[in-house]
């Protein structure tokens, strides 16, 4: 059994219809549990920043979400822009297509753009969306997060073909070593499947079923 299991999980709400009352809910909920983060929307950022201001739950968004295929340049400001707005972490969609197409260089220049806009002020955790990679792609891709100084690496959008699953995880964690972090993300739903992705090597769990996970201990 993990221990403060609570501590590892980004507690999301990324829902497009997501309403203001979601959101304060959320934030709520956050606070009550000790939740590492919660993990919205950047149009959401302000209003979770202000409501978390006095507690220890930080404020995680999403930075070209879901698809990954905006240019460097609008990733990086999407990220000072919510940096400024209150976010302490930013989640990023890593260029999917140019990986793919085998453009490394392309991938390492969209995940620093992220880095430097950053500035230290937030993590960066970079979305690799595994369940459209291959596991070649997957160590590629790991590689040139940790070289181009991300915090962590990210299983999943959860808005794609497929979520976590334990041997990315797995994966992913052997790729990075103890270097950053690695966070399973995407069809999370309860204690038993949140400690294997831990036990795999995940330091965080990105979902929406945090309320139920816990009331599972």
């Amino acid at each position: 059994m993990i221990t403060n299991l609570a501590t590892y999980i980004d507690h999301t709400a990324l829902k497009p219809d997501a309403t203001k009352a979601d959101i304060v809910k959320l934030t709520d909920e956050a606070k009550q549990f000790g939740f590492a983060s919660v993990c919205i929307n950047p149009c959401w950022v302000a209003l979770a920043a202000e409501r978390l201001r006095e507690s220890e739950v930080k404020v995680c968004t999403v930075i070209g979400f879901p698809l990954g295929a905006s240019t460097p340049e609008v990733k990086a400001f999407e990220t000072k822009d919510a940096v400024a707005n209150g976010a302490d972490e930013v989640d990023m969609v890593m260029n999917i297509g140019a990986l793919k197409s085998g453009d490394m260089d392309t991938v390492e220049a969209d995940i620093r753009a992220v880095v430097q806009a950053a500035d230290h002020k937030a993590l960066v955790k970079v979305i690799i969306e595994a369940c459209l990679l291959s596991d070649e792609e997957k160590v590629q891709v790991c590689r040139l997060a940790v070289k181009a100084g991300a915090d962590y690496v990210k299983t999943s959008t959860g808005f794609s073909t497929g979520g976590a699953t334990v041997a990315d995880v797995a994966l992913m964690r052997k790729t990075v070593g103890e270097a950053i972090g690695v966070k399973a993300a995407g069809g999370i739903h309860s204690k038993d499947e949140a400690e294997a992705m831990i036990e795999a090597g995940a330091t965080r769990i990105g979902a929406s079923a945090g309320v139920k996970i816990m009331s599972e201990i």
